[in-house]
């Protein structure tokens, strides 16, 4: 089994509703496990300003996908919430990232991982070391908190605790 850790947001619509959403169809996939869930962040825009508040969140699953097909799981959940991609960084219904798959460095055409930009952002730093605190980013061997200590935590705040899958999946506003 392979682990991969997954960053999640939306800014457009039900943004909670849509994570749920977004977690219920990885957990309705045969050959993905969703293990954790963090806790909702609700964070500053970055790139494109002039936009919504995210919420964001950061999922570990275990799958037998490889990493493309993974990507593929994830672009097609982004497609069933309608994602549409108009300005880069800009206002969307739902994102997902794959920020890291087991401890593999892997750079495709279509996928680069690490996530390229990960170690820079406390939208994904903060959930993602909530449910793994002890991370070592795979291209320098480097404490992912030793990280998250030179970007900050400025424009990331806790949103709601998740006590565990199911309770997020079927949690009601």
């Amino acid at each position: 089994m392979n682990e991969a850790f997954i960053s999640l947001g939306s800014n457009v619509g039900e943004r909670l509703q849509t994570l749920q959403h977004a977690v219920k169809l990885l957990t309705e996939h045969l050959e993905v496990e969703v293990v954790a869930v963090s806790s909702v962040y609700e964070t500053d825009p970055v790139g494109f300003t002039d936009q919504d508040a995210f919420l964001n969140i950061v999922v570990q699953i275990r799958t037998s996908l490889n990493p493309e097909k993974t990507l593929e799981l994830c672009q097609a959940i982004e497609n069933e919430l309608k994602r549409v991609r108009v300005i880069r960084w800009g206002p969307r219904t739902i994102d997902l990232d794959i920020l890291l798959y087991n401890h593999d460095n892997i750079e495709t055409e279509t996928l680069i991982v690490p996530h390229p930009r990960m170690h820079e952002r406390a939208f994904v730093l903060v959930p993602l070391l909530e449910i793994a605190p002890d991370l070592i980013y795979p291209k320098t061997n480097e404490a992912l908190q030793s990280m998250l200590s030179s970007v900050g935590k400025e424009g990331v705040r806790q949103w709601k605790t998740i006590a565990g899958v199911e309770e997020f999946v079927h949690f009601e506003n």
